[in-house]
């Protein structure tokens, strides 16, 4: 089966099945890399609330001019 042909009948997937399949993905990419997935919430970045991001990018394109 070629990539393509995967990829369309992924599209074919209900909800919960392509939530299954994004599953199985996620935890055979940690076993290959040898990463231990644990339960709960893990943090991410966000751009709200970033004052001091804001304020290096601003030094930096005053810097450019």
């Amino acid at each position: 089966m070629s990539l393509n042909d995967l990829l369309s009948s992924l599209r074919q997937l209900d909800l919960g099945d392509k939530l299954r399949v994004m599953h199985f993905l996620i935890s055979e990419i940690a076993r290959e890399e040898q990463v231990e997935l644990q339960a709960g919430s893990y943090p991410i970045w966000s751009p709200y609330n970033a004052d001091d991001a804001a304020s290096v990018l601003l030094r930096a394109l005053n810097a450019k001019e």
